[in-house]
């Protein structure tokens, strides 16, 4: 069509026209973004921040954490908290970085009064912050600041309640403990300390506790020694699909806890011949550590696994069957009961003590299983067997 012809048509044709060439360029052109934007999403990686109540996600090649925030224009000063931390390396395709900005938070420990300035979300976290050390028995309340502290610039106050300091003697050992309760023997009770036939209570077990106070148990007669020990932290490992099998990092170090323990001694001919822990009180509570650890599945199919893990191909349809009736092939399986867990179901503890990593470490699990079915039933065909006739194995 000429132009000529173009401008001699109708109104309402002229614009059906344009309206397809209109629509024509706008597939090409959105043909071409679209091809760069899937492009760029194969070669990168999406992250979204949490900032406040923002939201911001960005497509970027950044290495890290703090490398991610360059690329995205946000700035954080020392006193913000980022999670995962700033040098936390990206591995994955997908992110999510939660970002706590530092506030002005108002500290009342008593008398004393300060403002810190902090990111930190938990009590425990704030007072460390403020470099305020908290006994097992202390607590603490989280409000927001009225009256004359909103001079202060803060919205937040944390309030800490001391429990009561008092001595307490066991045999003839000192220590200086805590507690919340409001008389000796409700005191007593709390810290498991039993006052057995033949020890003698220096105070009244009604008598109410006050600071400074001492309460003593003694026993006559008999030799007896009290020693401080440690308590071993508990652990709780968190399985990461983002980093591979062999992976490990601590994310929140343990701390061990410590107890007083007093042992009643039989001597004979001047030696000890014979110990028994009469009394054991609790002085501080050990604190748990986080442990991340890789659960990332190794490449290749169900095959290559078997494979890696050294199986007979002859055996590879009755280790698939079973496998796929037990778990699904999922090696983090856990059965509704969570009494057993991997490819062949059994319990945790035995499949963490022959693989630590087992949710993300199907090779390994594939050995342990084939140690069971050929300790067990001679073979994988005959386990095979057992497990088409009983439906278990």
């Amino acid at each position: 069509m000429s132009i000529s012809n173009y401008f001699s048509l109708p109104l309402i044709r002229k614009f059906s026209i344009a309206g397809v060439i209109l629509a024509a360029f706008s597939v090409i052109f959105m043909s071409q973004v679209g091809a760069a934007t899937s492009d760029q999403a194969q070669n990168g990686r999406l992250v979204t921040f949490h900032d406040r109540d923002a939201e911001h996600v960005i497509l970027t090649h950044a290495q890290t954490v703090r490398d991610a925030l360059s690329d995205a224009h946000i700035a954080v000063v020392k006193e913000d908290k980022v999670e995962p931390g700033l040098d936390e390396q990206l591995v994955a395709t997908d992110y999510t970085i939660n970002i706590y900005r530092a506030r002005p938070v108002i500290v009342i420990d008593g008398a004393i009064r300060q403002k810190v300035m902090t990111a930190a979300q938990t009590p425990d976290d704030i007072t460390q912050a403020a470099g305020i050390q908290l006994h097992d028995e202390d607590t603490t309340k989280v409000g927001s600041s009225t009256g004359t502290m909103m001079a202060d610039g803060a919205s937040v106050t944390l309030t800490v309640n001391r429990a009561t300091s008092f001595t307490l003697d066991l045999y003839g050992t000192t220590i200086t403990a805590y507690t919340r309760q409001l008389t000796v023997g409700k005191m007593l009770e709390s810290k498991n300390i039993h006052v057995a036939q033949g020890d003698t209570l220096s105070i009244n077990p009604d008598a109410p506790m006050t600071p400074g106070m001492t309460v003593a148990i003694w026993r006559n007669g008999v030799q007896t020694s009290t020693v401080e020990e440690d308590i071993d932290f508990p652990v709780s490992k968190v399985q990461d699909v983002d980093h591979p099998v062999g992976y490990h990092q601590i994310q929140t170090p343990g701390v061990k806890g410590h107890r007083t323990v007093t042992y009643e001694i039989t001597m004979q001919n001047g030696k000890e011949v014979g110990r028994k822990e009469i009394q054991s009180v609790v002085l501080s509570a050990p604190k748990e550590q986080v442990e991340i650890v890789g659960a990332a599945l190794p490449p290749g199919s169900h095959t290559d696994w078997m494979a890696a893990a050294g199986m007979s191909a002859s055996n590879y349809g009755y280790i698939d069957y079973i496998f796929t009736h037990e778990s699904h092939w999922n090696p983090a399986s856990r059965n509704p009961s969570g009494l057993y867990v991997g490819l062949g179901q059994t319990s945790p503890a035995k499949l963490s003590a022959a693989c630590p990593n087992w949710a993300g470490d199907p090779i390994c699990q594939i050995g342990y299983f084939n140690g069971y079915a050929v300790g067990r039933y001679g073979s994988w065909q005959a386990a095979y067997a057992f497990k088409q006739a009983h439906g278990w194995w």
